[in-house]
């Protein structure tokens, strides 16, 4: 048995050596430390004699973004690596592919995905991507359908829950999303500008009801296998192609968590452009496609996942005429307050989004801020009443009339 220690890039380049392919015993290894997250060491090792390269991801026992005062397990790591393989089994081509794991060490050896772009960047960038809602849409469908009890055998589904059981990654969202952000809380972070906003959510009442119904639904509402973390920094992207990455907050939850993530994430891309845009007419043009992708993820998926339900459905009760029309609008609206609610954390929680972060005039990035705090609360209260996607783009729309300039 190994050790745990976090690794040295030496010692990364050491253990790529070891592993049998992708390197000759001639490559000359190079590694560089690359991660940028807060909870893991990420390794980019390449052969300056060859274009091959791999990543070696390892978890570290604690939070970088606090220290070693947020103790964390590193069972994440485990449940990360069968995470990506069975996302694998089931959407081959769109997670990176593992090559070797030792869980002693709580690391991961995959796929590197150099030649594609982190999507948060790629939007700040300015970047189109046309194919993404049909491939993110399929993706959370195949995903979401076949590890519940629609698409997988009821017995096996609950050995698979006792698997990823997460308490510690579940922990950090049940607190940034569903309790730090309405009360004063060590870890919120927000400008002394929107310090009105910030009282405003610590004392709206009926926001605090929708807030406690849906952390009630992430607790107890094992529908499915969630990626559980699935914004737009975890997505790798070209114009062509679509790779989920980081399932390290997976776990049993409620599906809409997950769709309401992607939504959520392109909605806080979506009120950052008037910060990044002085032309009106561009303005416009990529208001309107990031819109147009809100609109087109769930139409993806809503129509791949009643699909799905139409040829591989296995729970017989689940055919009565009217019950896949019943759970779809549920899923829907689980997903509109989910979304709400991450839009919410990232601008006064503990981790924000680059989006909005990097508007550089102090102005425009309160305003920004203020409008995904006005869409998020609007899609938060309304959550349980909406029935289509449109619906939910004219409250995006009417909450957004509501920000003074």
């Amino acid at each position: 048995m190994t050790q745990y220690h976090p690794l040295t890039p030496q010692e990364a380049i050491e253990l790529a050596k070891t592993l049998p392919g992708p390197f000759t015993a001639d490559a000359n290894l190079d590694c560089r430390e690359i991660g940028d997250g807060n909870l893991n060491l990420v390794f980019h090792i390449t052969d300056q004699n060859s274009d091959k390269s791999i990543i070696i991801k390892q978890a570290l026992p604690y939070a970088k973004v606090v220290g070693e005062s947020w103790p964390l397990s590193l069972v994440r790591a485990r449940i990360e690596r069968e995470i990506l393989q069975e996302e694998y089994r089931l959407c081959p081509g769109m997670v990176p592919e593992v090559y070797h794991y030792d869980d002693d060490l709580a690391l991961t050896v995959m796929e590197d995905l150099s030649d594609h772009v982190i999507m948060r960047k790629g939007l700040i960038d300015g970047d189109s991507y046309p194919l993404f809602a049909q491939h993110i849409g399929e993706f959370m469908a195949r995903t979401l359908f076949f590890t519940s009890d629609l698409g997988m055998n009821q017995q096996q589904k609950k050995e698979q829950q006792g698997r990823f059981v997460n308490p510690d990654q579940c922990k950090i969202t049940e607190d940034l999303i569903f309790d730090e952000p309405y009360r004063i809380a060590q870890n919120n972070n927000y400008e002394a500008a929107i310090e009105d906003e910030a009282e405003a959510l610590r004392t709206d009442e009926a926001l605090h009801l929708e807030i406690a119904l849906l952390r009630e639904k992430f607790l107890t509402h094992g529908q499915a296998l969630l990626h559980a973390d699935l914004h737009t920094g975890s997505i790798f992207v070209t114009s062509e192609s679509t790779k989920v990455i980081d399932p390290e907050f997976a776990f049993y939850g409620p599906m809409g968590f997950d769709v309401g993530a992607v939504l959520a994430n392109l909605l806080l891309h979506h009120v950052s452009l008037s910060g990044r845009f002085q032309d009106q007419s561009t303005r416009n043009e990529r208001e309107t496609e990031l819109l147009d992708m809100v609109r087109d993820v769930w139409t993806e998926f809503e129509t791949r996942f009643r699909a799905l339900w139409a040829s591989d459905l296995i729970d017989p009760m689940a055919k009565t005429p009217g019950y896949q029309d019943l759970y779809v609008q549920q899923l829907f609206r689980d997903t509109i307050g989910f979304a709400g609610a991450k839009m919410v954390r990232r601008i006064v929680g503990l981790a924000h989004v680059a989006d909005i972060d990097t508007i550089t005039d102090a102005t425009e990035r309160e305003h920004s801020q203020r409008k995904a705090l006005a869409v998020g609360k609007a899609l938060i209260k309304n959550n349980r009443h909406v029935n289509t996607i449109g619906e939910v783009l004219d409250l995006v729309s009417s909450a957004l009339t509501t920000v003074k300039v």
